[in-house]
């Protein structure tokens, strides 16, 4: 009877902590932290940023020792694939690159080479479009636009 008790026991407490760790264990929607430097690369800083609404941010980086810039747009709360896009573009030489398609938490990275040139840099979340032209350059004035499609 001693041991048929004890048997019931365990079985009680294995069943109370399976649920208690269901209940409040780690969220199945959490998603890892994404940076900037982490999808550009850690030699890449932020130099600039744009809210895409409430749904996330448009980053411009810049790496120092090859004169790239990198643009990535991160969600604020990955989750079901989305319409996204993030894209940088060089005016004075014409270069460009872009990523578009449907990303759970973030579109890019895309590279441009923009040592002393003004960037122009967009990306969008679902139907919420934010676009810097003639971006970090002293010649010209910054012009930000968000649009909501």
């Amino acid at each position: 009877m001693r041991k048929i008790r004890n048997i019931a026991t365990a079985g009680a407490l294995t069943t109370l902590m399976v649920g208690a760790t269901a209940a409040f264990g780690p969220s199945a929607s959490a998603a890892p932290n994404v940076t900037p430097q982490g999808v550009c690369g850690s030699s890449y800083k932020t130099v600039n940023s744009a809210a895409v609404g409430s749904l996330g941010t448009l980053y411009l980086t810049y790496n120092a020792s090859n004169g790239k810039n990198c643009v990535v747009t991160i969600r604020s709360n990955p989750g079901a694939a989305l319409d996204m896009s993030a894209s940088v573009y060089i005016p004075d030489t014409d270069a460009w690159s872009d990523d578009t398609g449907k990303f759970t938490s973030y579109a890019g990275p895309v590279y441009a080479y923009g040592k002393g040139h003004c960037v122009s840099w967009s990306g969008h979340i679902d139907n919420v479009y934010v676009s810097v032209d003639n971006s970090n350059c002293a010649s010209l004035k910054e012009h930000r636009v968000l649009e909501v499609r």
